[in-house]
C-alpha cells in the first residue's frame, strides 16, 4: 500500500515511546498530518502531554500506558487502538531504556531490564503489528535504530547490544516477507547522537551528567527521518546524520582503529564537566514522568549544541531531484559544446 495514499483516510499509527524525545517529536509531524495515533509509553504525565500536543496539531490521540517489555500489555493496547481507530496502517518501535556505566558495573537485571524495553520491545511491537498487517497484505513498521546498532561504544554495552540485535532480528525478518511477496514492508532509520531526555532520567554510574556524543541533533531532526522512512519504506535502512553516516561507514572500514579511538576517547565525550550526585532517580525499572511526574517533552537538556537540520539526510531526501539536475547540467552543458563545435 503506498503511504502516501493512506493519508488520504487519516493514518492509523501506532508509536512506543511517544511520551519524550524522538517518539513524541515523531507523533506531532505525524499529527500536523491530521493522524490517529496510538500512543505508547510507561509515563502517563509524560503520555498525556504528548496526547495534548497531538490533538492541538490537528491529530487524534489514544494514550495508552503500556511497558512495551510485558508482550500481552502491547497486543491489548493494538487491540484498543484498532477498536477506536481502525486498522494499523503503521507501527513505529522507539521505546528504549539504557543504563550508562562500564560494563563490570552493571547489575544482571539491570542488563535484563534494558534488553527487555529495547529490544524485545521492538520484537513484541513488530510481532503484534506483523499479527494484524500480514492477513491485510499492507502496512509499514519502521524501527527507529542507532548507528550505535553497527559500532557499539564504551559504557553502553546494554543498549548497544539492544540496537545490535534489532538490526539483526529486522533483518532476518525483512528477508522473509520478501520471500513471501508481502507487501508488508519494514525498515530501519539509523540515528544520530539526538537531545532527547534519556540523559537526565537513564540510570548512570559516572561521575558526571551523560550526554549524546557530539554532534548533537534536535529530535525533529530525527522525527523528520522517520517520516521519510514511512513514506518510503523499500529501502532496508536510512542513516540520519553525517555522524551516523561516518560511524557506519568507518566500522564498516576500519573496525579496529575505532576501537582503538573510543577506547581512547568514548569516556570523556559521554559525560559533560558536570557533577551529579550518587543514587540520581532513573526511569529503567519506573518511569520519571508517572502520575504527578514532570513532563519531559520532546527536548533535552542539550538545545544550545543540537543542530535543527541536517543536511546529509537532505541530500537523501533530495537524491532524486538532485540526481536529475545533475544529469540536465550535463545534458546542457554537452549541448553547449555540441553548439560552439558546430560554430567553428
Amino acid at each position: 500500500m503506498g503511504i502516501k495514499g493512506a493519508f488520504k483516510r487519516s493514518q492509523v499509527v501506532v508509536v512506543t515511546g511517544a511520551s519524550a524525545g524522538i517518539g513524541r517529536a515523531t507523533a506531532q509531524l505525524l499529527a500536523q498530518r491530521g493522524a490517529r495515533l496510538g500512543l505508547l509509553a510507561r509515563g502517563e504525565t509524560g503520555l498525556e502531554g504528548a496526547a495534548a500536543d497531538v490533538r492541538a496539531a490537528g491529530g487524534e490521540a489514544l494514550a495508552i500506558t503500556t511497558d512495551v517489555s510485558d508482550y500481552d500489555a502491547v497486543e491489548q493496547a493494538a487491540q484498543r487502538v484498532e477498536e477506536r481507530f481502525g486498522p494499523i496502517d503503521a507501527w513505529i518501535n522507539v521505546a528504549f531504556s539504557s543504563v550508562f556505566a562500564p560494563f563490570a558495573e552493571i547489575k544482571p537485571e539491570e542488563f535484563r531490564r534494558v534488553t527487555e524495553i529495547t529490544y524485545l520491545g521492538f520484537v513484541y511491537g513488530t510481532m503484534v503489528a506483523l499479527k494484524r498487517m500480514r492477513p491485510r497484505n499492507s502496512g509499514v513498521i519502521v524501527q527507529v535504530g542507532s548507528a550505535l546498532g553497527d559500532r557499539a561504544i564504551p559504557l553502553q554495552s546494554a543498549y548497544c547490544g539492544a540496537k545490535h540485535a534489532v538490526n539483526g532480528f529486522t533483518e532476518s525478518l525483512r528477508t522473509e516477507l520478501m520471500h513471501e511477496k508481502s507487501k508488508v514492508r519494514v525498515t530501519v532509520v539509523q540515528m544520530p547522537a539526538v537531545n532527547t531526555p534519556q540523559f537526565s532520567w537513564v540510570l548512570s554510574r559516572l561521575d558526571k551528567h551523560p550526554q549524546p556524543v557530539p554532534p548533537i541533533y534536535q529530535p525533529e531532526v530525527a522525527a523528520r527521518g522517520v517520516l521519510h522512512a514511512l513514506d518510503h519504506p523499500r529501502r532496508k535502512q536510512y542513516w540520519v546524520g553525517a555522524s551516523t553516516v561516518g560511524t557506519i561507514a568507518g566500522q564498516r572500514l576500519v573496525p579496529a582503529l575505532l576501537d582503538r579511538y573510543l577506547a581512547r576517547t568514548g569516556y570523556d565525550s559521554q559525560q559533560t564537566d558536570q557533577k551529579v550526585r550518587s543514587g540520581q532517580p532513573a526511569n529503567l525499572w519506573e518511569p520519571l514522568d508517572g502520575p504527578g511526574g514532570d513532563d519531559y517533552g520532546a527536548h533535552g537538556v542539550f538545545d544550545d549544541q543540537s543542530h535543527a537540520h541536517s543536511a546529509q539526510f537532505w541530500l537523501t531526501r533530495h537524491r532524486r531531484s538532485l540526481l536529475g539536475a545533475g544529469v540536465l547540467a550535463s545534458a546542457l552543458a554537452i549541448y553547449d559544446w555540441g553548439r560552439r563545435r558546430l560554430q567553428r
